[in-house]
């Protein structure tokens, strides 16, 4: 069984020398062995922080804000590691990106821990080796955190991929918190642009939408035929096409917004939508301006056979609203959607515009040929200019 240290280290040894080395945007689910760095780095204002309602939401979030050009970390307890498996799989693997993972040891064999961490304890640091993540001991000494992080720091630049740090229990002094309750947004406006005819094609709103789209803005597709009639429509290096993490492309999107003046588009799913209904809280607490997220509506999985989700009883406009969304509007057409979304491009957001489209896909279909490494590569570069 490990050995427990005493030792303690400051928070701020940790994140002063985390932010000399470029890592300065964080975000997470609290845990209570996490709770002095996570205040720290809520009440330090030279970093930017995002609590996010599920750990995956955080990766995705952390992504997003690594292809605008910042070096991320992600926090969160191990029973929370559950929840990064896919993205961590399906989208930092596959597109190469990388982050800094804080994950707390919670259910540490050799120590007294509620009975719902028992196994988790037992396997972190094994679930975090069959994905591929290289992992080390959070430094509990103050002469071992610069070396842990630049061995942290070397290998994610050299493989592109995340590594974790695993904490145990009273690893960092608790310094306390210096925190800003956000006040409630106001009500945003809404409008309903619905002519109740016949539905137009997902490839129908794409083409609309690929002749307004402005040249500057950031665009990110989800996963499976959206991304796929997007590209097949034309490649654009404002594209982003999500191959994997469903759910994430909001997260994503977020993260990009909140680090570019840029306008940052999301063409999202119903069934996507639905499996990631915290996203819209967190977008609509946080607020970018510059974001506008599309949820093209056609009531069913059209990747895996067309079978229905529940999106037909589910309203996403008043939702978004609900959530602090600027503003919000519902269309069925192709027409309407052109008026939604140029009203969004000139008034500030978050704004969604929730489209109800038809199933069913185009014929020639294709798959993006850039690998999503590439994707990544080109589309950070489009953001940041470099």
């Amino acid at each position: 069984m490990p050995a427990t240290s005493s030792s303690q280290i400051s928070a701020d040894a940790f994140l002063d020398a985390a932010r000399a080395r470029g890592v300065d945007f964080y975000t997470g689910v609290p845990c209570s062995f996490l709770t002095p760095l996570i205040n720290r780095v809520i009440s330090d204002k030279r970093i930017r922080y995002v609590g996010a309602a599920s750990e995956g939401e955080a990766v995705a979030i952390a992504a997003g804000a690594w292809l605008a050009g910042r070096e991320t970390a992600v926090m969160c307890q191990n029973s929370g590691l559950g929840n990064t498996v896919n993205p961590l799989t399906s989208l930092n693997y596959p597109f190469q990106i990388p982050t800094l993972l804080i994950v707390t040891w919670r259910g540490q064999p050799g120590l007294k821990d509620e009975p719902q961490h028992a196994l988790m304890g037992q396997i972190t640091q094994r679930l975090l080796e069959t994905m591929e993540i290289r992992h080390a001991p959070f430094p509990r000494a103050e002469d071992q955190v610069a070396p842990a992080l630049e061995a942290a720091l070397s290998h994610m630049a050299s493989s592109a991929l995340p590594f974790a740090f695993v904490m145990e229990k009273d690893s960092v002094r608790d310094d306390g918190l210096d925190q800003t309750t956000p006040a409630p947004r106001p009500a945003g406006a809404s409008a309903d642009l619905r002519r109740h005819g016949a539905r137009p094609a997902r490839a129908d709103i794409l083409a609309r939408f690929l002749e307004i789209v402005p040249t500057e803005a950031a665009v990110v597709a989800t996963t499976g035929k959206c991304g796929r009639e997007l590209f097949t429509l034309a490649d654009r290096e404002q594209h982003l096409y999500q191959v994997g993490s469903m759910g994430g492309a909001s997260a994503m999107g977020l993260g990009v917004a909140l680090n570019t003046e840029r306008p940052v588009v999301v063409l999202d799913g119903d069934g996507a939508a639905l499996m990631k209904m915290g996203n819209l809280a967190t977008i609509g607490a946080y607020a970018p301006r510059n974001l506008i997220h599309i949820i093209l509506d056609n009531g069913t999985h059209d990747s895996t056979g067309g079978q229905a989700t529940v999106s037909p009883s589910v309203d996403f406009a008043s939702a978004a609203l609900a959530c602090g969304y600027a503003a919000a509007a519902r269309c069925d057409d192709a027409d309407g959607f052109q008026d939604a979304f140029r009203a969004a491009l000139k008034t500030p957001g978050p704004s969604l515009i929730h489209a109800r489209i038809a199933p069913g896909s185009m014929e020639k279909l294709g798959r993006p040929t850039v690998a999503p490494k590439d994707v990544a590569r080109r589309f950070r570069a489009f953001l940041t200019g470099r």
